[in-house]
């Protein structure tokens, strides 16, 4: 695709055309399927299963890292961005798979991890071994504090302060994950352009996009200064309840993080690509600003895929988020950070019932809307023995759960490793049982799967979710949730029991219902039955 006829394709915002209206998958490659035998997903693993994906309906699909890398955050520690992990594959697997999902008329989104690379990547080794090298100004090295500690009171996600100690050179380097992931140094330009010749190597060879790790965290204050302290931190504190102890002013979501989207902006837009935040931004209105025009193209709304079942705080936030961006947002209830959100929701029929009553919801919200891989079946979190664990949380913090019961291996089938992989997976689990596999789920069409399906096709037979301003009408509850675009309604009824709503005298057809029968015309008072979301749609 050259650059002129790929920009002809963007819309009046600088967006991919193709983008709009757009449903996507997550695809936590390490999880997904295996055709090695070694027990570890890989490139050739997710090709395989591309159809599977097309039957679903799926646009787009984000593909989490498979770059080189030591693996200590799976992936999320990358040692060079150009090239393929060998347990995942090699280029041209990568090739086979663009292809592939091109021919069935799929976008192809890849993870660019720009906060950090691994201690591995030849630009920290440099740095390291010459501290009067060009490299040592790509990332954040400074003196100790005058008492010899680190040189401020930031915090790592992951546990322990976010400085680690250069003993040869007597300074410290900034990480906000774990210390094997050291921060980049965003306001060197050497950098920015370190990064321009990434994004164009993976664009020529035919990537349409980018999910942006950590958007929100690239640039800090350039003095470094101490976060504002908020509360006493626990002595049984927990990294994240530790790092919420601060108010992240210098090192997260500075002004200065406009520039490197604006920048990018410009290279994706010659090839039509789009580019996604991953943004911890909570504010509606600072997560806005991520998404301006002529900066990146959505970003995640993270907050929802947190929460536990709390009605009034979830339909606030969402409405909130949907009031301050109406059509660049990604939406998501789970991802491979988050207890899965049929867990979060009470586990179970219960859980997987309110699941599906959110995401209903959200796919008549506008902006794109993603799955997380076995989502579509209504999966709750895995069983992962505590001797078991993967995640660097769990393991380096002596927490016996983490982020490892959100990447259990995908359930294809009830045979061995759930048709995951003939070895040993590398995440070992308790097995699926037949009903939450997708060979279990395909012949009936009561289950999740299906139901997840007609919601995904919906967009594509009702426009006016994603295309038609929308209108926030008053329900008089606050676990209720009344959304109209154009001919369409979608009434979320979160609370315990039935809600009434009065159609009028106009006739109107139940097109979806997260439960119950779809097709179902409608007029005057309806009943919406408890912890069930509906969208209807005019019928005259």
């Amino acid at each position: 695709m050259n650059a002129s006829s790929a920009h002809a394709r963007t819309t009046a915002a600088g967006s991919p055309a193709w983008l709009r209206g757009a449903v996507g998958y997550e695809v936590y490659v390490k999880s997904f399927s295996d055709t090695s035998g070694d027990g570890i997903g890989d490139i050739a693993g997710v090709t395989s299963r591309l159809d599977y994906v097309k039957w679903l309906g799926i646009d787009v699909v984000w593909l989490t890292p498979f770059f080189v890398s030591p693996g200590l955050d799976h992936g999320y520690d990358i040692a060079s961005y150009c090239e393929i992990d060998p347990q995942h594959g090699d280029l041209d697997a990568v090739d086979a798979l663009i292809a592939r999902a091109h021919q069935l008329g799929i976008r192809v989104v890849f993870d660019l991890v720009a906060n950090h690379t691994s201690v591995a990547h030849r630009w920290f080794e440099t740095a390291l071994a010459d501290p009067l090298s060009p490299e040592r100004d790509y990332y954040l090295f400074r003196d100790p504090s005058p008492d010899g500690g680190p040189p401020n009171n930031w915090l790592s996600h992951f546990g322990g302060p976010a400085w680690t100690l250069d003993e040869s050179s007597g300074q410290y380097w900034c990480h906000l994950f774990l210390p094997e992931q050291p921060d980049l140094n965003w306001r060197n330009p050497a950098v920015r352009a370190e990064f321009d010749a990434i994004l164009r190597f993976w664009f020529e060879r035919g990537v349409d996009g980018f999910r942006v790790d950590v958007a929100h965290a690239l640039t800090k204050h350039p003095q470094l200064p101490d976060n504002p302290q908020i509360r006493e931190i626990a002595p049984d504190a927990g990294p994240m309840s530790a790092f919420a102890s601060f108010d992240h002013v210098h090192d997260l979501d500075q002004d200065s993080n406009a520039e490197i989207f604006e920048r990018w902006h410009d290279i994706a837009a010659s090839y039509g690509a789009c580019l996604i935040a991953e943004s911890g931004v909570s504010d509606p209105a600072r997560l806005a600003r991520y998404v301006a025009p002529g900066k990146l193209d959505l970003a995640f709304a993270l907050k929802p895929a947190r929460m536990t079942w709390q009605p009034a705080e979830l339909l606030t936030e969402m409405l909130a988020l949907a009031e301050a961006e109406p059509d660049r947002l990604s939406w998501v209830t789970s991802n491979h950070d988050q207890d899965r959100v049929v867990s979060r929701f009470g586990d179970g029929p219960q859980g997987r019932q309110r699941a599906l009553a959110v995401s209903t919801l959200m796919f008549s919200l506008g902006g794109v809307p993603f799955l997380y891989q076995g989502e579509e079946l209504g999966l709750s979190n895995g069983q992962v023995d505590p001797d078991d664990r993967q995640d660097p949380i769990a393991t380096r913090n002596g927490i016996a759960t983490g982020r490892d019961l959100a990447r259990t291996p995908m359930p294809w089938n009830p045979d061995i490793n759930n048709g995951f992989s003939i070895g040993q997976p590398w995440l070992r689990s308790a097995q699926r049982p037949q009903g939450l596999t997708v060979a279990g789920q395909h012949e009936n069409p009561r289950t999740p799967l299906h139901r997840y399906r007609r919601l995904i096709s919906l967009r594509r037979h009702y426009p006016e979710l994603w295309q038609a301003p929308h209108s926030i009408v008053s329900s008089g509850r606050d676990d209720v949730a009344v959304v109209q675009r154009g001919r369409t309604l979608t009434v979320a009824n979160l609370s315990p029991e039935p809600f009434a709503i009065n159609l009028g005298d106009r006739r109107w057809r139940v097109v979806f219902a997260s439960q119950g029968a779809d097709g179902d015309a409608a007029r005057g008072v309806v009943n919406i039955a408890a912890e069930t979301s509906a969208v209807l749609v005019l019928d005259e």
